[in-house]
C-alpha cells in the first residue's frame, strides 16, 4: 500500500487542465490577501470553463447540470492581488453519475501549491434534479482528466 501523495508538494505535473485566472483588487480582504471564499470561486472557474469549451455543458439549456455535494481546500501560502493563479484540475473519481475534482491553485510561477482542494458534482436532470448517467460526450472529457488507476 503506498502513502497518498503530500498535495502541499505536488507540482504542477500532478494536474491535467490548467486556467490562467488573475487576481483583482477586490479578491483582497482585510488582511491584504485573497479571502478563502474566492478560492472556491477559482475551483469552480476552472472546471467549469474546461467543460464549456469541452462542449459538454450548455450552463443555459443543458439537460444534464452538475451540482456540488462535497468541497473542500487547504491552504498552504497566501495570494494576493495582484498575483496570478495557474488553476491546475484532475479527475480522481469518475463515477456513473458523479465525479471528484481535485484543483491546485499555483501563484504565479511557484512549483508547489498556494492551496489544495476537492469537489464532487453530482449530475442530475436539470428539471427533476434526480441523478441521471454521465452523457458520454461528458465521460470523455472527464476521463481526458482523469488520474484514476488504469487512466
Amino acid at each position: 500500500m503506498t502513502a497518498a501523495p503530500d498535495r502541499k508538494t505536488e507540482g504542477r505535473d500532478s494536474y491535467r487542465h490548467f486556467l490562467t485566472i488573475p487576481t483583482r483588487w477586490m479578491d483582497n480582504d482585510v488582511y491584504g490577501h485573497v479571502n478563502n471564499v474566492v478560492y472556491y470561486s477559482y475551483f469552480d472557474t476552472v472546471v467549469n470553463q474546461y467543460l464549456i469549451t469541452r462542449g459538454v455543458l450548455d450552463i443555459h439549456a443543458g439537460a444534464v447540470i452538475g451540482l456540488v455535494v462535497e468541497t473542500g481546500c487547504s491552504y498552504f501560502a497566501p495570494l494576493a492581488f495582484p498575483d496570478r493563479v495557474e488553476a491546475g484540475i484532475r479527475v480522481t473519481r469518475l463515477g456513473t453519475s458523479s465525479v471528484s475534482y481535485e484543483v491546485g491553485l499555483f501563484r504565479n510561477d511557484d512549483p508547489t501549491p498556494a492551496a489544495a482542494g476537492y469537489f464532487i458534482h453530482v449530475y442530475v436532470d436539470r428539471d427533476s434534479r434526480r441523478p441521471v448517467p454521465l452523457p458520454a460526450p461528458l465521460r470523455a472529457a472527464l476521463t481526458d482528466l482523469s488520474c484514476e488507476e488504469g487512466k
